[in-house]
């Protein structure tokens, strides 16, 4: 046996590896969590066949899960990368664990890496949910999956700097009423649900400039009505989602 066989040899594993190892702990640690997965998975799934089974509100032409599909897969992107995220996150630096993670061998840029990684990953389960369950209601999607991709992608960086903005410098008590409340103003006044025309014209014109209103219409500007890439939601998702995480760098406070 040769010597120095059993020497120790400290150091930090590859930062790929912890990003994974983090990505996976943050994962579990959602879905184990009772009221993220009402946020992000009953909630939406429960909205989609409650709407689409009742008559409630008027949805134009058409099969109301049509017009409902897109709105409810905003809508679970925006739970996730936005209140989940910032509920989570805010409650970790309250109780000091971004501190203690910030002074790990895993670099902040890759936390918060494997944080947006993880709300991909819930994101990817979410819609494999509701795509089943609207599919099941009778749903006839159309349109160019990868401007579908695009959106999404982009509103999840958008909503994902607002989250990381609003945990990294509120405290955690007002991030969660925050957010929540945030969620609820627009499920309403989104898109989401009730179509956008049915708000007066300077209203409808404010309510579009939102990132959930962009992000809900270009959706449905693709699945409902097939078109091709709607550039004019993609615009407005850009600039949220320069300003959210360019603002979230800025001002995130560790501790």
């Amino acid at each position: 046996m040769s010597a120095g066989t059993y020497t120790p040899n400290p150091g930090a594993a590859p930062v790929g590896r912890m990003i994974k190892a983090q990505t996976a702990l943050e994962t579990r640690m959602l879905l184990r969590n009772g009221e993220q997965l009402l946020l992000t998975v009953i909630i939406p799934a429960l909205l989609l066949v409650l709407f689409s089974a009742v008559d409630i509100i008027d949805t134009g032409k058409g099969k109301s899960v049509d017009f409902l599909t897109p709105g409810i897969l905003a809508l679970a992107v925006m739970s996730t990368a936005f209140t989940g995220q910032a509920i989570a996150t805010g409650f970790e630096r309250r109780y000091g664990v971004l501190k203690r993670l910030g002074a790990s061998p895993l670099p902040r840029w890759a936390l918060m890496t494997a944080k947006t990684l993880s709300v991909l990953v819930t994101e990817v389960l979410q819609i494999v949910l509701l795509t089943v369950i609207a599919f099941a209601l009778g749903w006839s999607p159309h349109g160019n999956p990868f401007a579908v991709l695009l959106l999404m992608v982009l509103g999840t960086a958008a909503f994902s700097g607002l989250g990381l903005l609003m945990a990294g410098t509120l405290k955690a008590e007002t991030t969660l009423a925050g957010a929540n409340l945030v969620f609820l103003l627009l499920l309403v006044g989104g898109g989401v649900i009730v179509p956008m025309d049915k708000f007066p014209g300077g209203v409808q014109d404010t309510l579009g400039l939102l990132p959930i209103s962009a992000l809900s219409d270009g959706l449905r500007d693709v699945l409902q009505h097939g078109a091709a890439m709607p550039w004019g939601d993609l615009g407005i998702l850009a600039v949220w989602t320069v300003l959210g995480l360019g603002a979230a760098a800025k001002f995130f406070r560790w501790e």
